[in-house]
């Protein structure tokens, strides 16, 4: 009888140990993550110079803690770009430019997107993130106002579907205002270009990049006719309760998708991965979610005078700050894998 008591307590220990080595190597881990942010922004956030600029610049705005985490998975993505930019420049593989325009193309949206171009009311709505009072943002277009009036009043819709429909609507407004800064770059190109009088080969490269310019602008309004479409479809008749996709990004790749020229066995491979990718996504809006509600907390201990409370608060919110930043970045760049992965077909279509 003793024998099973001892073995009984044996394991009970050991199941006890076991908790506190596991609670032990969580814990470790997110101290190492906070760490390794310190240690990262000792040395300089980015490895590249502009970069850090940009950050240093941000961090003097009044941005909320989840744009801040979003700012720096974007220009993390910029950062890989640039890196491989240089290293194909370095290889003369890039001798017509076209990379090149086309990451301060990217890094001039990045700069409006947070309200960092000099220029007022710029600044994108953040459709990455559902915060409470949506009634108070605007969609800045009649048609998107128009439908969404129509749809709030339809009845179709329980109050977690107008929160979906509303990311929607917010999403499609993003899209516009991101066509709309590459139009005004192209513009600008396009003018400087017709000043030059005497034809080159500089020139030629020149209308070569514009070429591709316009290539991006036709499948950025393509995704906004289609996104546009849809809202409308959606808005009249609700949602279909066989819809396989709920965040707005992941419909938009599919839709594109389907128009693109893929086999049925590519289009099935596609529809999987776009699975995970929301799976992905779903878990950086828990994590964005948890960073604005440790923020809270963290403004609210600052004014109790509490040290010990405070910085076990400061811990916490640094390894929230770190994991959604981890996780933005790998979503922004499969985000960027995907749709690229779709332009190639729907180029294919064309030719």
């Amino acid at each position: 009888m003793a024998a099973p008591r001892a073995l009984a307590a044996l394991g009970a220990a050991l199941l006890l140990a076991a908790g506190a080595q596991a609670s032990k190597y969580s814990r470790e881990a997110n101290e190492g993550l906070a760490a390794a942010g310190s240690k990262r922004r000792e040395a300089g956030e980015f490895r590249v110079v502009k970069l850090n600029q940009v950050w240093e610049k941000a961090q003097r705005l009044h941005l909320s803690a989840v744009k801040l985490a979003e700012l720096h998975s974007d220009l993390k993505l910029q950062e890989k770009d640039e890196l491989s930019w240089k290293k194909l420049k370095a290889e003369g593989l890039d001798e017509d430019g076209e990379k090149e325009a086309k990451l301060r193309r990217n890094l001039n949206v990045i700069m409006t997107k947070y309200g960092m171009n000099g220029k007022k009311d710029s600044q994108l709505v953040d459709t990455n993130y559902i915060k409470d009072g949506t009634e108070s943002d605007t969609l800045d277009d009649p048609r998107l106002e128009k439908l969404w009036s129509k749809a709030k009043t339809s009845g179709k819709f329980s109050d977690e579907e107008l929160d979906k429909l509303w990311r929607e609507f917010k999403h499609h407004k993003e899209k516009i205002h991101e066509y709309n800064i590459l139009l005004e770059t192209v513009s600008r190109t396009e003018d400087i270009h017709k000043n030059v009088i005497n034809p080159s080969e500089e020139n030629l490269v020149k209308e070569e990049i514009l070429h591709n310019k316009h290539r991006e602008l036709k499948d950025k309004l393509r995704s906004i006719n289609q996104g546009f479409e849809r809202l409308r479809k959606v808005s009249h008749q609700g949602y279909d309760a066989t819809s396989e996709f709920e965040e707005p990004r992941v419909i938009d790749l599919w839709d594109m998708a389907k128009s693109a020229n893929f086999t049925e066995k590519e289009l099935e491979s596609f529809r999987e991965e776009l699975k995970h990718f929301e799976a992905k996504i779903e878990k950086h809006h828990h994590y964005q979610k948890q960073l604005e509600i440790s923020h809270q907390k963290l403004k609210h201990v600052e004014g109790t005078g509490d040290k010990d409370h405070l910085n076990r608060n400061k811990e916490k919110y640094a390894m929230l700050e770190e994991k959604t930043k981890e996780l933005g970045y790998k979503v922004k760049k499969h985000l960027q894998d995907l749709s690229s992965r779709i332009s190639q077909g729907l180029q294919h279509n064309e030719l």
